[in-house]
């Protein structure tokens, strides 16, 4: 579909550039002012749950490109609703941007690495496929290039930037709500018959990525708000990035739904986490 191949790689573009809108360089030379709790979040984010996603697909009985799906999103980037999450339940919101620009940086290499161990296991016939040099390329070019022009243009014009979150932030929840309009108009036969499955594992998954993002730093003497910080970030993954790159770089409709799945539930368990979250925080 001329829409699916061309305003889906837009409307992600346009949600990176927002995204670039609201970092600077010293968003990444920020984490030298607290390592242990960026590295920490870090490990989490691109070793643990990947392994912790992987349990839950085989645990499921997941296969073939839904399998992937759901690697593809454990793969993908902190969401740009972690900071507002964040902000409600008391956490470290400099942290959580110094997060997202990390790791909008390190999917560029990280995502494709996963996607293709993922298919060589899940989807024998086509394991090259996640691995393929041009897609590499389409990965960073949808990812990180509005991103840097983003960054570029918040460095020359930072009153306009600051101007525009508030509709950036509007736009990017728009522009996820039809994304996974798009991906379930795709796929709706595939959604109705593995929603009891995805379901759950989504579900899951999300529960399982906020307790990590927040008791992992946590047991490592990490700073209260800096855990919750991380929990956000970490337990808000961008289905956005997902989605668009299942059903244009990947061209599978298939591999979009477990994104999207997740995409409409993940905001409960982050709603009552924030919530928790934030009267723990008057207590403290």
């Amino acid at each position: 579909m001329l829409v699916v191949q061309i305003f889906l790689p837009l409307a992600l573009a346009l949600v990176m550039f927002g995204l670039g809108l609201t970092l600077t360089g010293a968003d990444f030379a920020r984490v030298a002012k607290y390592p242990k709790a960026a590295v920490i979040a870090l490990v989490c984010q691109v070793l643990v749950l990947p392994v912790i996603c992987l349990g839950l697909v085989l645990a499921f009985g997941l296969e073939g490109v839904l399998a992937v799906g759901m690697m593809l999103l454990v793969a993908s980037p902190g969401g740009t609703s972690a900071n507002l999450f964040s902000h409600l339940a008391g956490g470290d919101v400099a942290l959580n941007i110094t997060l997202t620009a990390i790791n909008s940086v390190l999917a560029v290499f990280t995502l494709p690495l996963v996607v293709g161990l993922s298919m060589a296991h899940f989807m024998a016939d086509n394991a090259d496929v996640g691995l393929q040099p041009a897609k590499f390329a389409q990965v960073f070019a949808i990812v990180l290039v509005p991103v840097a022009i983003g960054m570029v243009v918040r460095r020359r014009f930072a009153a306009w930037a600051l101007r525009m979150n508030d509709p950036v932030r509007i736009a990017s929840v728009v522009v996820l709500v039809l994304v996974i309009i798009a991906a379930v108009a795709q796929a709706h036969r595939q959604l109705v018959d593995n929603i009891a499955t995805l379901g759950p594992v989504a579900l899951l998954l999300s529960v399982l990525s906020l307790l990590i993002g927040y008791y992992v730093p946590k047991a490592f003497k990490v700073d209260r708000s800096q855990a919750v910080a991380s929990a956000m970030e970490i337990g808000i993954h961008n289905a956005t990035i997902a989605i668009t790159l299942a059903l244009t770089v990947l061209n599978d409709e298939t591999m979009a739904v477990p994104p999207a799945v997740y995409g409409v539930l993940m905001y409960l368990p982050a709603a009552v986490a924030a919530r928790l979250l934030s009267r723990t925080a008057t207590t403290v």
